[in-house]
């Protein structure tokens, strides 16, 4: 058996079905991916993200660590609450985790990293952090709720405190609020608006269920990894990994180049792929036939053979979509083997869909 959320008790007695992801015990689905799935497209849905790792980092240096640690820049960070998507790099420009820092004020940040990278994480922060006046503590202790969808947030904010919740509602995109024990950020893994709320377990139990009772849907992994999917987000281990740097992950725009003077983790192999051109890219595929893009599945094009990083069926456009990593020089179409058989695709920019919209032409099923 896993680790259990605060939450686990609410999955099981909904019917979940319960599979291991990172060591932890997470629902897959509570009866049909596809509903849950829409739910979020078109309305609202729940996650519970309480496996995600949440890192608090103080100290006078913590700033100055900061912009060592990460590809993009801190000092971006003017104002309390506002946050920041970045890579954290080895010296080889490979990705060692992606995440999400929000500045909390007197030097005092917010840290939000992955589950299956928990341990690595730490200890690479911990292990950078040797020569900085930096303090750091892990919130292991709290729960995080996932709102999302076009009225996420409409729907969640009466079950706030009103104050939270009106205020709440004024946050923009990659921005958060702190009252008391309670900690809200507008952001997602969906493509869709809503909050990533996290809060004691009491109070998180209680808007659980008063979401429920709503008529949010409570969605799993595999509504979750589709809308990613969809919405073009890059997934750790499979989109980015440790020996693939942001130029060659479509993350070129979490590099902070500026100031030239700032020597962040990985900066000289990055600058030197720059310099030279990386080999490969980061794409999108539509499937011009039937069939189901998988990761794993090898591509063929004019350029060289190229391999698809995570890939499924998209169930806003009705069919395969894929990401892929493909020579840095081909064209806009390439072939899939699927089971033996090589299938036309289409190239593309992601998203696939944002904001419920559907962002590319649909592929052909024949």
């Amino acid at each position: 058996m896993g680790k259990q959320t605060q939450l686990y008790q609410r999955h099981v007695d909904a019917g979940a079905r319960m599979v291991d992801f990172g060591g932890w015990d997470m629902p897959l689905h509570y009866g049909s991916q596809m509903d849950e799935h829409h739910a979020v497209r078109n309305k609202a849905g729940m996650f519970d993200v309480s496996h995600m790792t949440v890192v608090d980092v103080a100290g006078p240096q913590s700033r100055a660590w900061l912009g060592r640690l990460l590809a993009n820049d801190p000092g971006r960070l003017k104002s309390v609450g506002k946050g920041l998507y970045s890579c954290m790099l080895n010296p080889q420009g490979g990705v060692i985790d992606d995440l999400i820092i929000y500045y909390q004020g007197d030097d005092r940040y917010r840290i939000i990293v992955n589950a299956g990278t928990r341990q690595a994480d730490l200890d690479w922060m911990k292990k950078t952090a040797a020569d900085f006046d930096v303090r750091f503590h892990e919130c292991d202790d709290q729960v995080m709720i996932a709102v999302q969808g076009p009225e996420a947030r409409a729907i969640a904010a009466p079950l706030l405190a009103d104050e939270l919740g009106d205020a709440a509602l004024e946050l923009g995109s990659f921005e958060s609020l702190s009252q008391g024990d309670v900690f809200i950020a507008r952001t997602g893994y969906t493509g869709e608006d809503g909050w990533e709320i996290l809060l004691p377990e009491e109070a998180a139990l209680t808007l659980w269920d008063d979401l429920l009772s709503v008529g949010v849907a409570p969605c799993g992994l595999g509504a979750r990894d589709t809308l990613r999917l969809e919405a073009g987000l890059n997934l750790y281990g499979q989109d980015m990994t440790m020996v693939t740097s942001p130029l060659e992950s479509n993350l070129a725009w979490t590099i902070a180049w500026e100031p030239a003077e700032r020597d962040f983790i990985g900066r000289k192999a990055l600058e030197e792929q720059r310099a030279a051109g990386p080999a490969n890219r980061l794409v999108g595929l539509v499937l011009e036939g039937r069939g189901i893009m998988r990761a794993g599945q090898r591509i063929h094009t004019d350029d060289g053979d190229g391999l698809i990083t995570s890939g499924g069926f998209s169930p806003t456009m009705q069919c395969s979509i894929a990401l892929a990593r493909l020579p840095i020089n081909s064209g806009e179409h390439c072939e899939v083997e699927i089971r033996n058989k090589v299938h036309p695709a289409k190239v593309v920019k992601p998203p696939f869909v944002r904001a419920g919209q559907i962002k590319i032409e649909r592929g052909e099923q024949t």
